[in-house]
């Protein structure tokens, strides 16, 4: 691999605090985690490994994570919840298959006979009469267009309704994206010609793949994995958030960033204005936070 490109060309010292950019080739959870098409928790991380290209970049103006993790709201009311445990309750008694279908069957005959679990649920009999009843009439109105449930129809004529039993449930991780923006002067003919190559490197590497695939015209391959780091000097640094492996979504550069079209005798904008969209391959995960350095991920 040749020498990493920069921005600037001559003010990265040991003491120096900057990102750097690895460039990688993707390889599928199926080729890196023996066989499997479940990555592990901890699949995706940074590694360094047969490098394509490094980019050195100074410190973005807008260093900031955003964890977050998804949530949604989740009813359930009383009967349904009774009824629902009394099909759980079914399930986990082994019955076999053909068997299962009997089984509710049987319970909901010896429900509606006896009165229990759901009539206790309700409150008494007349409870579930009164939800059965009504849900019969929101169905029969459905038929003619009509458009009103069976809670509506209980508030509208008792003043009362069932009990949602309202929770807030997990319902998964999400991606971080990431987003920078750097301002870009070439202050000599060097600097300009490495802006331009370090242009044309995001370019090519977020960039779907044809070469290489199975069969050309018809499948292309996955463009190439980024690995940013935060670094001071050779070590990474040691207060800022980590990544994990990110895909490049989306490059933008402003050829005008003076404001106005100028350039020098060799056609380089005398400023630039570059813009990147990277977003993680994997969720963060607990067992991410565990490790030393920095403020996790």
């Amino acid at each position: 691999m040749a020498e990493p490109l920069r921005y600037p060309l001559t003010t990265f010292t040991d003491k120096t605090d900057y990102l750097k950019i690895a460039i990688i080739d993707y390889i599928s959870i199926k080729n890196s985690n023996n066989k499997s098409l479940v990555g592990s928790p901890q699949s995706r991380k940074n590694r360094g490994k047969n490098l394509k290209e490094v980019i050195l970049l100074p410190m973005p103006s807008n260093i900031s994570d955003n964890n977050a993790v998804k949530y949604s709201e989740s009813s359930l009311n009383s009967i349904i919840g009774a009824a629902a445990s009394g099909v759980i309750g079914i399930m986990e008694s082994g019955a076999k298959e053909g068997d299962i279908g009997k089984k509710l069957q049987a319970a909901y005959y010896e429900a509606l006979k006896s009165g229990k679990n759901v009539a206790d649920a309700a409150g008494d009999i007349s409870g579930i009469q009164g939800f059965a009843t009504r849900k019969l009439a929101s169905s029969a109105i459905g038929i003619i267009g009509g458009n009103i449930t069976p809670s509506q129809l209980l508030a509208r004529t008792t003043g009362e309704i069932l009990n949602p039993n309202l929770e807030l449930l997990f319902n998964g991780p999400t991606l971080r994206t990431f987003r920078f923006q750097f301002k870009m002067v070439p202050r000599s003919e060097d600097e300009g010609k490495q802006i331009k190559k370090i242009i044309r490197a995001f370019k090519e590497y977020m960039a779907p793949r044809v070469e290489g695939a199975s069969i050309e015209n018809t499948f292309l391959k996955t463009p190439s994995v980024f690995e940013l780091t935060y670094k001071q000097g050779s070590e990474d640094h040691s207060y800022l958030h980590r990544f994990k492996q990110c895909f490049l979504e989306s490059i933008s550069v402003n050829y005008t960033g003076a404001g106005v079209y100028s350039t020098y005798d060799d056609g380089t904008p005398v400023a630039m204005i570059m813009d990147l969209s990277f977003k993680e391959i994997e969720p963060v995960y607990d067992v991410d936070q565990n490790e030393e350095g920095g403020t996790g991920y």
